[in-house]
């Protein structure tokens, strides 16, 4: 478990959970948001943005966060553990709805309102990213450990329970459940 991809829908909550293994594992860590945009809203290139990522992706240890669906697969294919925060879509709508005027290291600006466009990602998200995600994770199953959480409560729950000398056993008992 050195190299962790957490994915999931925006407002899922990715970017707090990857902080806190941070925490626990002492791992460098990777906000997708951080290397894409800018502080005045724009963003990097494409192209930019691939090469940082690649330059990530090819080193021996790190977590890296975020959605950027055009970018799942690589980091999937990369990884050694995906942990996917598959929760439902009220709690990523009160997700991205509470971090409005917050501040945040995840991000190199403060939302000062909504952002319909991301409303719109989180709403879209179970029919439209969620299927290929899935996909993606059954075909890239051997030789990882995936990890499923389905509320913040049991994404805590495993955190709060997380020790270095337990990664062995918490990475073989990772599984897709059944009928994903």
């Amino acid at each position: 478990m050195n190299r962790i991809a957490v994915i999931g829908c925006p407002g899922s909550g990715k970017s707090t959970f990857a902080r806190k293994l941070q925490e626990k594992t002492g791992l460098p860590l990777y906000p997708l948001d951080n290397i894409w945009w800018k502080p005045d809203r724009s963003h990097i290139t494409r192209e930019e943005f691939d090469a940082a990522l690649r330059g990530i992706l090819s080193g021996d240890a790190w977590i890296v966060d975020g959605n950027y669906s055009r970018t799942v697969e690589t980091r999937i294919a990369a990884c050694d553990t995906v942990i996917f925060l598959d929760y439902d879509e009220q709690t990523c709508m009160n997700g991205i709805a509470s971090r409005v005027g917050e501040q945040r290291p995840d991000m190199p600006w403060t939302e000062q309102t909504l952002d319909p466009e991301l409303v719109a990602l989180v709403k879209g998200f179970r029919t439209e990213q969620r299927p290929e995600i899935l996909r993606l994770l059954k075909r890239y199953a051997d030789g990882r450990a995936i990890l499923f959480f389905h509320d913040r409560a049991e994404a805590d729950l495993w955190l709060n329970g997380f020790r270095a000398d337990n990664l062995h056993r918490i990475s073989k008992n990772a599984i897709i459940p059944e009928g994903v």
